[in-house]
């Protein structure tokens, strides 16, 4: 096998990995009003930082266009025909004053278009983000964490080019490509026609080329995304790749990537870069013209030798800002390709919607019911089939069953971050959907098995379910859960600082501040989702000691396989395959002798034997 063929298969296997990605290049045309809605994010500043920025692009360009017409048409002649030495020092004080002039405005254009193009950068990034946090989870469940970092940070950073320096180039290049035709007319009409002449064989050849750069820049969006999933993966399952030394296979595969990034890369720039070379071949030919024509049109009286010399400064300030705009064109393609991204993300509408007129809970008695529901994460396997159940308010109840029996899926939408298929989730009587999302989850906590803690100090990742809850709240709260002893020994105690996923925690201790945060939010509603898996039986003991208190007067929804933490549940659901097998309390379930019982019995059996 080749060389060749050995890459292109590597490649396969490595894009077959990232099936599932939705970032695939995305065929749109390039429109000036996808431009336009990305040059709205520069309204807030079109009274304020903008006009000082048109200001200094306006002073600079005026001083550009009119120097060399009135060194050239004005001063050389008029210091040749009429020798006069003290106007040549008129004219260099004048000249001087214009372009300090020129300076001052340069100054004000790239002060102020830096800050606008920062500002505008915050805002959007800062839009983003917010929008996304809204999003529903199965718009998280369909996309990996990496390819939502690489819209926020390196889809949105690619376009600070085109806000601090694009935008007003563009318009400053334009005004000077019109100004300088509109003078070199004014010059000598038949010779502006003659230079003017290959612009048209311009046009069409850098048209042709739009599409391929366009493609090529989409293609370094979707690599870069690539990596950066695979770098999330990589972190977060580093103690999995050394557990099972994967290292090597991760570094090929990583290396893989990194090579179809640079690939990207080159392919992108190599195309980006014919643009400028011919730019300055047409700049070559426009000369020789010039030259030839010219000189022709001299010796023929038509034309003066300031004339001409004003012209080639013209000519020679015309290729220039052609050139530039080429440098913008591909601003404006890396700028569409990332934007495309960004509205994508922008346009994503949630799959779990809010009403505009939905009521905001006050008090709920927690009264909760499934009224033949049916949920499914995909078209072809249903989680849930025709559930009712009716959870009364203050009461304890345990969902059972083997994996993927639906459990998961039944507090995720009493949450409400699923709707269901078919069927009504109630509270209180009320259809969620006709309830505000956030007074709704106001009145619902979830303890998961696998507790996340954030970057910060012990007290901030409890104060997180109550953020404006005091330090003795906050305290007391810990204190209830059991949490408080082993916090106290910690170095600077509630003080102490954890980095993310609070790696110097043990899981039992992750696990007793995510009882502690549930605790100091109140809910009305405690959903438990195996919050007692991690924990050893000593703790265990504790914590039962806590939730009892803590369940007291809520509703409380607990998710566990070792069934000695439900016993004492007002129901037990036993769920599977999405349908509900049996129902009642512990004793009852024990007396029916059904799934419930053999499910004691072989925990039973397992902890004898072991």
């Amino acid at each position: 096998m080749s060389d060749k063929q050995t890459t292109a298969k590597d490649e396969s296997r490595t894009l077959k990995r990232f099936h599932y990605s939705t970032d695939q290049a995305i065929e749109k045309p390039f429109n000036w009003m996808q431009m336009l809605r990305l040059f709205s994010f520069m309204k807030p500043y079109t009274r304020t930082i903008l006009p000082l920025a048109i200001l200094g692009m306006i002073l600079s360009t005026t001083v550009r266009l009119f120097a060399p017409i009135l060194i050239g048409s004005y001063a050389l002649d008029h210091i040749i025909e009429n020798q006069d030495p003290n106007f040549l020092w008129i004219m260099v004080g004048v000249i001087a004053f214009m372009y300090v002039i020129a300076y001052i405005g340069n100054s004000l254009r790239i002060k102020y278009m830096n800050k606008l193009g920062q500002l505008v950068i915050f805002d959007m990034r800062k839009k983003l983000f917010n929008h996304i946090q809204r999003l529903s989870h199965r718009f998280f469940d369909q996309r990996s964490a990496g390819s939502i970092l690489v819209r926020i940070t390196n889809d949105i950073n690619s376009l600070q080019d085109l806000f601090t320096n694009g935008v007003i180039n563009l318009l400053m290049d334009l005004i000077m490509l019109i100004g300088i035709v509109i003078l070199l007319f004014i010059i000598n009409p038949p010779l502006t026609v003659a230079i003017l002449i290959i612009l048209p064989i311009m046009f069409l050849i850098s048209t042709r080329l739009r599409r391929n750069i366009r493609r090529s820049w989409q293609d370094v969006r979707i690599k870069q995304s690539m990596i950066n999933s695979h770098l999330n993966e990589s972190i977060q399952g580093i103690r999995v790749t050394q557990s099972y030394t994967q290292e090597n296979e991760n570094i090929g595969f990583f290396n893989r990537m990194n090579e179809m990034n640079f690939e990207s890369w080159r392919n992108a720039t190599q195309k980006s870069a014919m643009f400028r070379p011919f730019v300055e071949l047409s700049g070559a030919i426009g000369t020789a013209i010039l030259l030839w024509f010219g000189v022709v049109l001299i010796q023929a009286g038509s034309l003066t030798i300031g004339e001409f010399f004003a012209f080639s400064l013209y000519i020679g300030m015309f290729w220039e800002p052609i050139s530039r705009l080429g440098q913008v064109y591909n601003q404006l393609l890396v700028g569409m390709a990332s934007s495309e991204r960004i509205f994508e993300f922008l346009d994503e509408q949630p799959s779990v919607p809010e009403k505009a007129n939905a009521m905001q809970l006050k008090e709920v008695t927690g009264h909760i019911q499934f009224d033949h529901v049916e949920f499914a994460y995909d078209a072809d396997r249903k989680a849930l089939k025709d559930i009712t159940l009716d959870i009364k308010g203050g009461q304890t109840v345990a969902l059972v069953g083997h994996t993927g029996s639906g459990k998961t899926t039944i507090v995720n939408l009493i949450s409400r971050f699923y709707d269901p298929t078919k069927g009504r989730v109630l509270l209180d009587g009320h259809d969620l959907r006709d309830i505000g999302l956030d007074s709704l989850r106001e009145k619902v906590s979830i303890v998961l098995q696998d507790t996340f803690i954030f970057s910060g100090t012990i007290l901030d990742n409890i104060r997180f379910g109550r953020p404006d809850a005091t330090d003795e709240e906050v305290k007391k709260a810990a204190y209830t859960v059991g949490a408080d002893g082993f916090i106290q020994q910690l170095p600077n105690g509630y003080e102490t600082e954890v980095e993310e996923r609070g790696n110097i925690l043990s899981v039992g201790e992750r696990q007793l501040i995510s009882f502690a945060r549930a605790l100091l939010a109140d809910p009305q509603i405690l959903i438990l989702d195996e919050a007692t898996a991690a924990i050893d039986t000593e703790t265990e003991q504790v914590i039962q000691a806590a939730l009892r208190k803590l369940l007291k007067g809520r509703t409380a929804i607990m998710i566990a396989h070792r069934l000695s933490t439900i016993r004492e549940a007002d129901q037990i659901f036993v769920l599977e395959q999405g349908n509900i097998l049996e129902q009642g309390n512990h004793d009852e379930l024990m007396d029916q002798k059904g799934e419930y019982y053999e499910l004691v019995k072989s925990q039973f059996n397992a902890l004898n034997t072991g």
